[in-house]
């Protein structure tokens, strides 16, 4: 029963509120909190994701203007902006990135029937990092380059969902190989990286762990061959060779045979070659493979367009990794409302219709299912008119 609650609480009804206390008191978030608890500051923030509020003042605006709604969402009273500012400041970012590793693990049961893009059976992630710039003279803790600062957001990609399952966020200098030293590898599990995770010693790790790994060759790879298997040309196919490197470095960390794939890609008119552990698959599977790592780079895009995390609403480290954090616990939570619900849209749509409507006393599946887009497009038209003429 939807007994009168607002869209906004039904949508945090999909996870036991006990799993987000425990990962505050693992960090003692609300030792000495009096009022503005470490979950009013999580609802106020997610409230500002899905609503597209953007900055902290503004978000403080929205929920002062519906003051006498926020009982029911868990926050007691007004939320002053300095309040949350500090909250966000000195409140420890690990209570949120606990929760939503929390959220992953819920997502990735939901998602584990999701049909793969490819016909592999098993587990297929996608490694990739993005930068988000900032500025040098405010954010001096995250440097990048000589006069600028930034972020980057390192992500492990599940095929099935498009589900985050790890998510790091580093200062805008780490380099992206540090981040597979993070990862436990699955066994038979595939992991599909670009050539700047081309680290000879780091897929060796992978390959005891009897995970398999299909990574972007750089140009300057030099092997030996040891044999080579016929190709369709007509597919794109260029060649599908066995081969071992030859530089000394390069053979003392990988010293196994290694399996190189050549293949011509009309549609970027560019050859792309491939090196796998995996001898099994025929040769095009993997190239397609390779192919579908472009999922995580539409989710980076998706959630730089849809969620806060280009502008930051602090300046500390605390601050800034608080704010992403919550942004992706935000994109779990309607993934899981999405499947929990069967929600035949997408999760642009879904975001499209909660952002205007988080105080509607509507059951949400009619609420998401039964709204049409055009309604909330021509309402977000008019929002940008001052003027009617």
């Amino acid at each position: 029963m939807n007994q009168g609650k607002y869209a906004f609480s039904q949508l945090f009804e999909t996870f036991p509120k006990y799993q987000f206390k425990k990962c505050v008191d693992r960090y003692r978030g609300d030792h000495r909190v009096r009022s503005f608890t470490c979950w009013n500051q999580f609802v106020a923030m997610a409230f500002g994701q899905l609503t597209g509020r953007d900055s902290l003042r503004d978000t403080v605006m929205c929920l002062s203007a519906h003051r006498e709604k926020l009982y029911h969402l868990g926050i007691r009273g007004a939320v002053p902006r300095s309040t949350l500012a500090e909250a966000n400041e000195n409140r420890d970012w690990r209570i949120y990135a606990d929760f939503a590793q929390y959220l992953v693990g819920k997502a990735r049961g939901l998602y584990a029937d999701e049909k793969l893009p490819t016909d592999i059976e098993g587990p297929v992630y996608v490694i990739d990092s993005t930068v988000i710039d900032l500025c040098l003279s405010v954010f001096w803790w995250a440097p990048f380059r000589r006069r600028k600062a930034a972020v980057k957001v390192h992500v492990e990609l599940d095929l099935r969902g498009n589900i985050p399952t790890f998510v790091h966020v580093t200062r805008g200098n780490t380099h992206d190989l540090w981040f597979l030293d993070e990862l436990s590898y699955e066994q038979d599990a595939f992991y599909v990286m670009d050539r700047g995770y081309c680290d000879f010693r780091r897929l060796m790790v992978i390959n005891r762990r009897q995970a398999n790994f299909v990574v972007r060759l750089k140009n300057n790879f030099q092997f030996e061959l040891f044999g080579s298997q016929r190709v369709d040309k007509n597919a794109g196919l260029i060649a599908d060779e066995r081969v071992r490197p030859t530089v000394k470095k390069t053979r003392l960390a990988y010293p196994e045979v290694l399996r190189r794939i050549t293949f011509f890609d009309k549609d970027q008119d560019r050859v792309f070659m491939f090196a796998t552990n995996n001898f099994d698959l025929p040769a095009l599977e993997i190239a397609m493979l390779y192919k579908h790592r472009w999922q995580v780079e539409l989710f980076f895009k998706w959630i730089k367009q849809h969620l806060k995390i280009k502008r930051f609403w602090g300046e500390s480290e605390n601050a800034v990794k608080t704010q992403v954090w919550i942004a992706i616990s935000v994109y779990l939570i309607v993934a899981i409302a999405k499947k929990d619900l069967r929600i035949d849209r997408s999760m642009y749509e879904i975001l499209q219709i909660l952002s205007v409507s988080p105080f509607d006393k509507t059951q949400l599946f009619q609420l998401l299912s039964e709204t049409r887009m055009s309604e909330i497009e021509e309402f977000s038209r008019k929002q940008l008119k001052l003027f009617d003429f």
